[in-house]
């Protein structure tokens, strides 16, 4: 199976701590300096980085990591900035156009942004001006179907989220962009939730007052990594499953507390305790799987899950019935409790893996 970029990163980060360690080790007179078989291994680690490099252009050093960062951070900030641009360009010039005018312009930019993230994909080994003109073509394709709407007098529906959705997913696949996957998800969220509301007799824009709508869209995007692998792409599964997490326990949370924003008839006392109780349990299962499964993203949700539900639960029982010292005095009391917990855990786990 060919190499990608995210499993030859892998590799020179292994590299690297490899050599730090051997470093540390000659210090403490552990290895001979001049062992030959190390010298082989570094020549051929020199030949698999120079290849790397070439190849995949690839952070063979904590320097350079630090500038891919910073190259992150530029490129996010640059694709908001020519969005914004391009945004408030229409809204000043847009009157001076003819229709005709303004339909070949949409299309164009459009077209023109697709061609050059395409072009930018080929020749650009990093990818972080592919991912930025990425940025730009989903923000020139909201804005043509924005656009078009207004200028054939189109009613406002949900319907625009479908291939606003399905186009940034095209452009996270292309470019390897987890941000444009997020933003796909969000928008393929939103219309599920709007059509489920529609079919419950909700009007679109009103399908957000049932949280409910939320459950099973996000609980098939939590599982759609376990169907559909996605080991080609760097940290596309773990957005998969945050995205469907998010939607999970947010309307638990929601429904926690507020009770008339749920589809079912009953009490709303009995209802936000069945909410409440269904955090707990999801979370404490989400701790289970996350630690199993090898998935830290997971448990560490669980974890935070857990806590956020139990200050909840904690100030509906003692905040007026406590004085504040006291009340906050059991917060950190049950930190700490929480903690004793978490490194017997840990303290478990190390000795099962020394095993």
């Amino acid at each position: 199976m060919p190499l990608t970029r995210d499993q030859a990163q892998q590799r020179a980060d292994d590299i690297q701590a490899f050599r730090r360690e051997a470093q540390r080790l000659d210090a403490e007179n552990v290895l001979a300096t001049d062992d030959a078989p190390l010298a082989r291994i570094a020549a051929h680690h020199d030949r698999l980085l120079a290849q790397y490099r070439a190849s995949f252009d690839i952070d063979h050093d904590q320097q350079t990591k630090r500038l891919s960062l910073s190259m992150r951070i530029v490129s996010l900030l640059g694709a908001l900035a020519l969005a914004a641009s391009l945004l408030f360009f229409f809204y000043q010039f847009w009157g001076l156009f003819g229709e005709a005018s303004q339909i070949v312009i949409l299309i164009g930019f459009s077209l023109g942004s697709l061609l050059l993230t395409f072009a930018l994909r080929r020749r650009d080994a990093s990818g972080y001006f592919a991912k930025l003109a990425a940025m730009l073509a989903l923000a020139c394709f909201m804005l043509n179907i924005y656009m078009l709407g207004q200028i054939f007098n189109i009613t406002p529906s949900d319907k625009a989220l479908l291939p606003w959705g399905a186009y940034a997913l095209l452009l996270a696949y292309a470019c390897n962009a987890r941000l444009l996957l997020v933003l796909g998800l969000a928008c393929l969220l939103a219309f599920c939730v709007t059509r489920l509301g529609s079919l419950a007799g909700f009007y679109w824009l009103h399908a957000g007052e049932r949280p409910e709508n939320l459950l099973l869209p996000g609980l098939l995007l939590f599982l759609l990594p376990q169907w559909l692998s996605q080991a080609r792409y760097s940290g596309f599964a773990v957005a998969y499953r945050i995205v469907g997490l998010l939607a999970l326990f947010g309307p638990m949370l929601v429904l926690a507390n507020w009770a008339e924003g749920s589809y079912l008839d009953l009490d709303d006392d009995l209802l936000e305790g069945g909410y409440q109780l269904l955090g707990f349990l999801a979370s404490a299962l989400l701790v289970w799987l996350g630690s199993r499964r090898d998935w830290p993203e997971v448990a560490l949700f669980g974890q935070l899950a857990f806590i956020l539900f139990l200050c909840i639960k904690m100030v509906d029982w003692w905040w007026d019935l406590l004085p504040k010292y006291l009340f906050f005095l059991i917060l950190g009391l049950a930190a700490i409790l929480a903690l004793l917990v978490l490194n017997r855990l840990r303290r478990g786990h190390s000795g099962g893996a020394s095993a």
